[in-house]
């Protein structure tokens, strides 16, 4: 153990005591999950990844045991393993609310969305107050005037009497139902009081926000990537990276439709690798970034994020990787970058429009949207200047509107050889865990293009502010 942390030195004492501890068990359990969790952290991801293939071969434990292990395939962007041990938890728990609500969404990753809406209904009459199920529901298909769940909402709603998480979920699934409807001033409505709702609940600042955006161009000017090994030709690892909403798991999907390649999905390997090879020392942690070994980067992002299959392609399509565009170049010399970008109003209304989990935080407020994209917008300029022809930039709206010409032009990019096929992302088998999950589970649509247009009045301050700053 001679040169490990002490949290190192710790986690890899658990790790031998979680091995001794399943070694010849015939039944599953949580002790299985927190194996895997370890030598994900520790080891390689793949190792990680048969462990929890072995647990779910064995007996099954206790409800909880099983979800222990569910957590973990979600963790691992591992959702079939997922899916199958949150289905073992409601056989086994079939009174247990928040297990459907898990099945549920792991359903929706998987596509299988009808099973997803079932385990919805079936949380929501298990537990009517489990809000955050109504918003899933909400996501899973198109509403109709026939179909949807408008009502019933604005009831749980008012009888929630301001309740922050029912102010959050109850008016964001309302402002999905009636943007479906098109009642799109009432659905506004909703979205810019969830939105409110879940700023109240953050203490952010869009101005520090902005301001390390800045200090990232700074530290790393455009001499700086002259200094940097030759490029490589045979790379494995591919980045999408663009705002949340702009299209980014589209080209995945598109991509992921490819032989030989595989996504990581939505992944912060790459930071966590980058993180932990910053020197100590003086100066703020950009300045300190920009000298960490790109040797210990590459290493520790491998062991994070896998290997991809011979000849293949790894994606990671974590939209925030716009931040690290600078040491992905460094440590992985030929890596795959390709940005997606999409019409500001369309991109900032579809990123107020939906609920994060924990990140953008500058998307719940439009003046914090005007002042975020701003900074992303020179960041995003730095970087193409930097970059050049090694960043393809990709429209949104152009892609959607002749993907045929387009989606060669990405293959070629990521070193792949183009089939048609791909472009039927409908019939890609792959897991998607992304905000954009169920709509991936349709053909390509240009629906989307110009949506902001339904909200020309409430966006008016966003669109000035936009066009103020450029």
């Amino acid at each position: 153990m001679t040169g490990l942390t002490p949290q190192r030195s710790e986690e890899r004492d658990a790790l031998a005591a979680a091995t001794q501890a399943v070694r010849g068990a015939t039944r599953a359990s949580a002790l299985h999950a927190k194996r895997a969790t370890l030598l994900a952290a520790l080891e390689v991801r793949a190792h990680a990844v048969e462990a929890l293939r072995e647990a779910l071969a064995l007996e099954r434990g206790r409800p909880e045991d099983m979800e222990a292990l569910g957590f973990a395939a979600f963790a691992l962007n591992e959702h079939h393993l997922a899916r199958n041990s949150y289905a073992a938890v409601v056989e086994l728990a079939p009174g247990d609310a928040l297990a459907w609500y898990n099945l549920a969404s792991a359903e929706r990753n998987v596509g299988r969305l009808e099973a997803a809406e079932m385990a919805c209904d079936q949380a929501l009459a298990l537990d009517g107050a489990l809000f955050q199920a109504e918003l899933l529901r909400s996501q899973l298909r198109l509403q109709t005037p026939a179909r949807n769940h408008v009502d019933s909402l604005q009831a749980k709603l008012r009888r929630a009497g301001g309740m922050a998480p029912a102010e959050i979920f109850l008016n964001y699934a309302l402002g999905k139902e009636l943007d479906d409807l098109g009642a799109f001033a009432e659905a506004f409505a909703h979205f810019e009081r969830g939105a409110a709702a879940r700023r109240r609940a953050l203490d952010y600042s869009v101005s520090r926000d902005a301001g390390n955006l800045m200090r990232i161009i700074e530290a790393y000017p455009r001499e700086w990537f002259a200094k940097l090994r030759p490029r490589e030709d045979d790379a494995q690892d591919g980045f999408i990276v663009g705002l949340p909403r702009s299209g980014t798991t589209l080209v995945e999907r598109v991509l992921t439709g490819l032989p030989g390649v595989r996504s990581n999905g939505e992944t912060d390997n790459f930071a966590r690798a980058l993180m932990a090879a910053v020197p100590a020392g003086p100066g703020d942690v950009f300045s300190r970034a920009t000298q960490a070994a790109p040797s210990q980067i590459a290493r520790d992002y491998r062991r994070l994020a896998g290997d991809a299959a011979a000849g293949g392609l790894l994606l990671e399509k974590m939209p925030l990787n716009y931040l690290y565009l600078g040491a992905i170049t460094a440590a992985l010399p030929g890596a795959k970058l390709l940005l997606m970008t999409r019409d500001p109003l369309d991109n900032c209304f579809a990123m107020f429009s939906t609920l994060f989990g924990a990140g953008y935080p500058f998307s719940y407020s439009l003046s914090d949207l005007a002042e975020y994209y701003r900074a992303y917008a020179r960041l995003i300029e730095h970087w193409k200047t930097c970059l050049g022809e090694i960043l393809l930039e990709v429209s949104y709206e152009a892609f959607v509107q002749d993907p045929e010409r387009l989606g060669p032009v990405v293959a070629e990019h990521a070193g792949r050889t183009w089939a048609r096929e791909s472009l039927a992302i409908e019939k890609n088998p792959t897991a998607s865990a992304t905000a954009s999950a169920a709509q991936v589970r349709r053909p390509i649509y240009q629906s989307a293009i110009g949506r902001w247009r339904n909200y020309a009045d409430q966006l008016a301050p966003l669109q000035k502010a936009l066009s103020a700053r450029g």
